[in-house]
């Protein structure tokens, strides 16, 4: 079991938290043995355990038995990049511009990515908590790709948790519908936003947004600096609202 467990933290004194959600992920990884691949706690906000799928009902059951009795949410990520973009570039899409900006925080998304990431494309989670404990874990499983009668490759099935939490019967229909995964023992995974003749799964990377195709979206906007005079100006008759106000005096 692979476990970074404070290796980003900063040096120095640990944010108020840290030696608790420590222990908790050490208590939890006991728990559910070999089914955790690798476990991350961030500094005073969260903790979170990456498991085997093949264990996903096993170690929700565990969980639920240890005292994490409230479902907060499930959902699920495709970490795929999108193969068609934004459908148009701006001003900040050119070579060299807003690149000092980018430069201190790229690190640190990538790294956020890295942790956040798995090794498929479609993850899922879940976030529990103890009532009792006042904390959460965020649980997550990489889900494998299965090859379809068509030739495709699709999401291979997980089992369906809401014999544990019946809190997530909507939240399995919903990752259903906007991801394509498939839970097995769920009765009815019927969609919830959709038309049920909608074909095809809007959350996933490489849906098609053909209305953007057709209209771009806004995109960022182009701000244009304010000159020197005018801004002197406006000052001066804010200044001079302020003063007449007497909230100066």
């Amino acid at each position: 079991m692979a476990d970074d467990t404070g290796d980003d933290q900063a040096d120095g004194a640990a944010a108020p938290g840290d030696e608790a959600r420590d222990a908790l992920a050490a208590e939890l990884s006991e728990l559910l043995g070999d089914a955790v691949v690798e476990s991350h706690v961030e500094a005073g906000q969260n903790l979170w355990l990456r498991i085997d799928i093949e264990h996903w009902h096993a170690a929700m059951s565990a969980l639920h038995d240890a005292g994490f009795a409230y479902f907060g949410f499930l959902s699920a990520v495709d970490w795929t990049d999108a193969p068609e973009g934004r459908y148009e570039d701006t001003e900040f899409d050119a070579a060299g511009v807003g690149e000092e900006d980018d430069e201190a925080s790229s690190a640190t998304a990538e790294e956020t990515v890295r942790r956040g990431g798995g090794e498929t494309r479609f993850q899922l989670l879940a976030q529990l908590h103890s009532p009792a404990r006042h904390v959460a874990v965020l649980i997550k499983a990489d889900v494998p790709e299965a090859a379809s009668s068509d030739g495709s490759s699709a999401p291979a099935s997980v089992p369906s948790i809401i014999d544990v939490f019946a809190g997530a019967d909507w939240h399995e229909r919903e990752a259903h519908e906007m991801f394509g995964l498939v839970f097995d023992g769920h009765p009815n995974l019927a969609h919830i936003y959709l038309p049920t003749e909608f074909e095809g799964h809007p959350l996933r990377k490489d849906f098609p947004l053909l209305a953007r195709a057709v209209k771009p979206w806004p995109g960022v906007v182009d701000i244009e600096e304010i000159p020197p005079e005018l801004e002197a100006q406006l000052e001066a008759e804010v200044m001079a609202e302020f003063e007449a106000s007497g909230a100066g005096t």
